[in-house]
């Protein structure tokens, strides 16, 4: 659990660097319902892919058991941590790290994410709906990346706002996009709406994930509209079927 206590400082540095990657987002209507939000639904399989098993947790991390670093050095978990322990590694076809997951309640108000649920909300994400607007973290299973800095530059990696990406966790695994961007040097971060995918307590200030949570993220995978959840999840079991060599 990411503790969110970096200075009001750097919060303003990551919100300025968002708004380079994206419009500034106008202020949202707290519990109106977003007809561009998709229905929380999961995909099932495709008459033809019976027999033919999804994806599993196992599956994925055994490709991703050793690393080839491609970051210039190793990110924190939490603005607290003193120690850079996290590489980010690379293969043909993605980047993955193993780290935490911290909490992003930021994007559109709702009531499960909001200024008296989340101290540090803030009204906007790094990219926007196919409506310009800001994403609904509480609806939306996204990755947070964090911003370019001198450790990596998740952009010259193949990847951008709405790229797809695995998500594991406890056996499971949950494909989201990548949703917004954090501090330059933290790591570790998913949606209110990722962590309910992988039974991971969700609040803002007191949830997450202290360990255990691979996230891999495929190279030029950018899906369209960015709040489809059918899409990221269609894309992303045919992504993982290739990574795996089920293809």
């Amino acid at each position: 659990m990411r503790t969110r206590t970096f200075a009001l400082a750097a919060v303003t540095s990551v919100a300025c660097g968002a708004a380079l990657l994206g419009p500034a987002a106008l202020p949202a209507t707290a519990d109106v319902p977003v007809p561009d939000t998709p229905p929380d639904t999961r995909v099932g399989p495709a008459p033809g892919d019976v027999e033919d098993p999804a994806v599993s947790a196992e599956e994925l991390l055994a490709e991703v058991r050793s690393c080839r670093q491609i970051s210039r050095g190793k990110y924190r978990t939490d603005a607290n941590r003193s120690k850079a322990t996290v590489p980010v590694c690379g293969t043909t076809d993605a980047v993955f790290w193993k780290a935490d997951m911290d909490i992003d309640c930021d994007g559109r108000k709702t009531k499960a994410c909001n200024t008296r649920t989340d101290p540090y909300f803030q009204p906007q994400t790094a990219f926007q709906t196919s409506r310009g607007k800001p994403l609904d973290s509480a609806r939306l299973p996204f990755v947070v990346v964090p911003a370019p800095g001198r450790i990596w530059d998740y952009r010259k990696s193949g990847l951008t706002g709405g790229s797809v990406v695995a998500v594991i966790h406890k056996g499971e695994v949950r494909y989201a996009v990548i949703g917004d961007t954090g501090p330059a040097g933290i790591i570790g971060e998913g949606s209110y709406a990722l962590a309910q995918e992988l039974a991971i307590d969700p609040h803002p200030t007191t949830g997450g994930a202290a360990s255990g949570v691979t996230y891999i993220a495929f190279k030029d995978s950018r899906i369209s509209p960015i709040e489809s959840r059918a899409k990221a999840e269609r894309r992303g079991e045919e992504l993982a079927r290739a990574f795996v060599g089920r293809e």
